[in-house]
């Protein structure tokens, strides 16, 4: 755990749209980059959802437009890094708005926190997750030794002037059907899994955020701060950040 660094305003955002939630963030990083608001983390899940990171190969996009439609499955370019993800319902997605310069200016040690804050959770359910060389992410080995680990949970970052934006995928009761539609991160010899699938019960979202949340803070040496929505929204606006809707 690094130093206290004081507050970090903690909302979860429940649900809401790829678009919106990319629209908020980059809201935030202004206001971040000015002073005019805290450290952020946002958590929330979103409906089904392709990302391209900007390293993503079309390719690694199995699903035709036509098939997305069929599915309900939006598509977005995006500037975080890597290739290409999913997300959707059963899936909480973290964004960290962190001004790295006052923490450390490491982007590949920012990547392995956010890796530790997943681990750490994980751990916290009885499962062991690793991390594997070459790799972003976290994985959980095959409990038969038969098959090659599966992915837990996704990174992709952005970074602009050390304040962080994008950041974590952690599938809890995510349908991984989908993933089915794209080469998940670029692996194609590599499937994705969840926490309810390696547990084989219901797991509740509330202790998985609530897990989330406290090596989040404990790592990065936060004292977290639990803001609703439309607080967060009602800061941006008095700092001259308006908040609009993305339909």
């Amino acid at each position: 755990m690094l130093a206290d660094r004081g507050a970090c305003l903690v909302v979860d955002l429940a649900f809401i749209s790829y678009a919106e939630a990319f629209a908020l963030q980059q809201r935030l990083v202004a206001a971040r980059k000015a002073g005019d608001i805290e450290d952020v983390l946002l958590l929330c899940e979103h409906p089904h959802v392709i990302t391209m990171g900007r390293n993503g190969k079309r390719e690694h996009l199995l699903a035709s437009d036509r098939v997305l439609q069929q599915k309900n499955v939006e598509f977005h370019s995006s500037d975080r890094g890597g290739d290409v993800t999913y997300h959707g319902p059963g899936q909480i997605v973290g964004y960290p708005i962190l001004n790295l310069a006052a923490i450390r200016r490491d982007v590949g040690w920012y990547v392995r926190m956010l890796e530790e804050t997943m681990i750490r959770a994980t751990r916290d359910f009885g499962i062991s997750a690793e991390r594997e060389a070459g790799k972003t992410g976290i994985w959980v080995a095959d409990s038969t030794g038969k098959c090659a680990a599966e992915k837990l949970g996704a990174i992709g970052v952005h970074l602009s002037r050390w304040v962080t934006s994008h950041g974590f995928a952690y599938n809890v009761s995510t349908d991984l059907r989908y993933f089915d539609l794209i080469v998940p991160c670029g692996i194609a010899d590599r499937k994705a899994t969840s926490l309810e699938k390696i547990l084989s019960r219901r797991v509740d979202r509330t202790e998985v955020v609530s897990r989330l949340v406290m090596h989040f803070t404990d790592i990065f040496g936060f004292a977290g701060t639990a803001i609703t929505r439309a607080e967060l929204f009602d800061r941006l606006e008095r700092c001259g950040q308006s908040v609009v809707a993305v339909a």
